[in-house]
C-alpha cells in the first residue's frame, strides 16, 4: 500500500477497535505524526495509566512497552517491532539487584525507567530523567542508596545533590557518545545557542560542563519545553535526533542544532508505518508479563508517578 493508504487504514482500525497510538520523540517523524501522544518516559507512562482505549499501541522500545502493560494490565499492550531493545535495560538483571539487596538489606534501590519489567519488581522507586531529582531528594541523603542502571543519569544526580549514592555501571549507547569535547567544540562553532543536553549522555558528570553558562540538562521533554519558553532562536540538541521533529514543529522560527549527526537510536527506528499497520490489523506482539512481576513492579512505578 501507498503511505496514504496505509495511514488511513491505521486510522479506521484505531477506531474499529478502540485503540490508542503511543509514540516516543525519537521514533520516526510519520510515526510522530500519526500518534495520539508523543512523549517522553514519563508522559508516555502516565498516559497509559490514564487511557480508556481498550489497545494500546505503544511505538518505543520493549521496557516502554512493558511499563505501559504494567500500569494498565487490564488492556491489550502491542509493540509494533519486535526485538526493540534497549542497551541500558540490557544492562542489569532482577538477578543483580537481589545480589545486591542480601548484602545491603537497609539499603533503596532507585531504577531509572529504561529497565525490565522483572528489574522494576526489585526496585524500591522508579524515576524518569523528568523526575530523577525529585525521587532522588525525596528519599533523603541519609538513605543509601544504588542507583540503576545509567551511570551517566546517576553521576550527574550525585553533582547536583550532593549524594554519593552507589551507581550500576550501564548507559545508553546512543547518549554515551556525546562527550564534552562534543559539547564544547559545538560551542565554539555556534557561541550563542543555548546547549540543552540530556543527562544520559556522557558530559552529564563533567564539572566543566555542569557549569557551563550556556548549558542546560532535561529530560526530552524539559529539553522542549525550555526551547519553546525561551526567547533564543537558536539551540544545540544534545540528544536523539527525533526529538528535532517536535522542536520544529513547535518552534517553526527557531533553528535547531543537532550535537552530532549520529546521535541516532535504530531501536527506535525500528517502528515503521507498515510495522504499526501490522500490529493493528492481527493484534500481534502483545506484551505480557507475569501477574506476580506486574504486582511487584508497580509499587515502584506508581511511587514514581506519585513523586512527579
Amino acid at each position: 500500500m501507498e503511505k496514504q493508504e496505509i495511514i488511513k487504514q491505521i486510522e479506521d482500525l484505531k477506531a474499529k477497535k478502540n485503540a490508542v497510538i503511543l509514540a516516543h520523540y525519537y521514533t520516526d517523524t510519520e510515526i510522530q505524526d500519526l500518534a495520539d501522544y508523543v512523549g517522553d518516559s514519563l508522559g508516555l507512562a502516565r498516559q497509559a495509566a490514564e487511557t480508556t482505549a481498550d489497545i494500546i499501541v505503544f511505538c518505543g522500545v520493549h521496557f516502554m512497552a512493558e511499563t505501559a502493560a504494567i500500569t494498565s494490565p487490564e488492556k491489550k499492550v502491542l509493540i509494533p517491532a519486535q526485538r526493540c531493545g534497549c542497551s541500558l535495560a540490557e544492562s542489569i538483571t532482577g538477578s543483580d539487584l537481589r545480589k545486591w539487596k542480601e548484602a545491603n538489606p537497609e539499603g533503596l534501590i532507585v531504577s531509572y525507567v529504561n529497565t525490565t519489567a522483572e528489574v522494576k519488581a526489585e526496585t524500591d522507586y522508579c524515576c524518569t530523567s523528568s523526575n530523577a531529582l525529585q525521587v532522588i531528594e525525596h528519599l533523603g541523603k541519609d538513605k543509601k542508596i544504588f542507583f540503576t542502571p545509567d551511570k551517566n543519569l546517576g553521576a550527574y544526580l550525585n553533582k547536583k545533590t550532593g549524594y554519593n549514592m552507589e551507581l550500576w555501571d550501564g548507559d545508553c549507547c546512543v547518549h554515551e557518545c556525546i562527550s564534552s569535547d562534543m559539547v564544547l567544540d559545538m560551542h565554539q562553532q555556534y557561541p550563542d545557542a543555548d546547549i540543552l543536553i540530556h543527562p544520559e549522555s556522557n558530559c552529564s558528570g563533567d564539572d566543566l560542563i555542569l557549569a557551563h553558562p550556556k548549558t542546560f540538562f532535561y529530560s526530552t521533554a524539559g529539553i522542549i519545553k525550555h526551547a519553546k519558553e525561551s526567547d533564543k532562536k537558536q539551540f544545540i540538541i544534545a540528544t536523539e535526533k527525533g526529538t528535532l521533529h517536535q522542536l520544529q514543529k513547535e518552534n517553526p522560527d527557531k533553528e535547531f542544532i543537532l550535537v552530532h549527526p549520529k546521535v541516532i537510536c535504530g531501536s527506535m527506528k525500528k517502528v515503521t508505518l507498515q510495522g504499526l499497520y501490522e500490529a493493528l490489523l492481527h493484534e500481534q506482539y502483545r506484551v505480557e508479563i507475569d501477574p506476580e512481576i506486574t504486582k511487584k513492579a508497580q509499587l515502584s512505578i506508581n511511587r514514581m508517578l506519585e513523586i512527579g
